[in-house]
């Protein structure tokens, strides 16, 4: 070893030893190293260091396991600052946020959802979009949404939006703009469309519309459309514009007819239920 490096080397040895009394928690065991009492593991142990033995500090077995919680707690917490701040970049209507599997009925519909969620690495992989279909109330948004929280639980960002947002935020953008936001949309795994249909009919709009869709279809990622247009809409459009879309949509999306009583008016029954029970009318 040169000078130099064992000078080093002595330094490092230096600041590491020492020697010191035990404390409270602490007692010297027959070799004269510093126990723990809690847990009788060394909080100290002998190292031969270039020759030389030293004296110098370990962790005992419950401070190991005082720094592993510390350790998970901050993952954890860090964990949790992460989905909060996905929830809110990637759920856009706040009060999608509680709409869950924990407080929804267990129908066919919830069943699905939940098989999609616990196959989503197949479901990443295979790119396996869903056209969830049916009557206005039925529970198709509610159904995505769930889909949408459980990922994001699992710490995966989902995109939650529809065309009328999209194309309201593309409305003062350049061209060059509006494709960097379109391509955006690929920095999420699961891209959710709501009520498809709804948006407005012009050359432009549509235009736009099929943009998104044919990204998204280019990304290889997944998307899930909601729509209260029958699936023979869908596959038979009465114009060449919509053609293009919903050609694509199909070609990506498998269609799931979500056919539930009306969850709207079940939950306007059960409000105004409540309402005479509260007013005594």
């Amino acid at each position: 070893m040169s000078e130099t490096a064992g000078g080093i080397a002595s330094a490092i040895l230096n600041r590491l030893s020492f020697e010191r009394k035990p404390e409270e928690d602490e007692y010297l065991n027959s070799e004269g190293l510093i126990i723990c009492k809690k847990c009788n593991t060394p909080r100290q142990c002998r190292v031969n260091m270039f020759g030389t033995m030293k004296i110098v500090p370990c962790m005992c077995k419950c401070k190991c396991e005082e720094e592993a919680q510390r350790k998970k707690h901050e993952e954890e917490m860090e964990l949790q600052r992460r989905i909060r701040q996905l929830k809110s970049s990637g759920i856009q209507e706040k009060h999608l946020l509680d709409w869950r599997f924990d407080i929804a009925d267990d129908n066919k519909d919830i069943q699905m959802a939940k098989r999609y969620v616990e196959n989503w690495k197949k479901v990443r992989a295979d790119n396996l979009g869903l056209l969830l279909w049916g009557d206005v109330g039925t529970g198709k948004s509610f159904v995505a949404a769930c889909i949408a929280n459980a990922l994001l639980e699992k710490s995966i960002p989902v995109l939650m939006t529809n065309f009328s947002k999209i194309l309201n935020q593309m409305g003062a953008m350049y061209s060059d703009e509006r494709y960097q936001y379109i391509a955006s949309f690929s920095n999420y795994p699961l891209l959710i469309i709501d009520d498809l249909g709804i948006e407005r009919n012009t050359e432009y709009a549509l235009e736009q519309v099929y943009a998104v869709i044919d990204e998204r279809y280019k990304s290889g990622l997944p998307v899930i459309i909601t729509t209260n247009l029958t699936i023979n809409e869908i596959r038979n459009p009465s114009d060449v514009a919509h053609a293009r879309i919903y050609s694509r949509v199909l070609e990506m999306c498998t269609p799931v007819h979500i056919g539930g009583g009306d969850r709207r008016r079940s939950i306007g029954m059960d409000k105004q239920r409540t309402i005479k029970e509260v007013l005594d009318l």
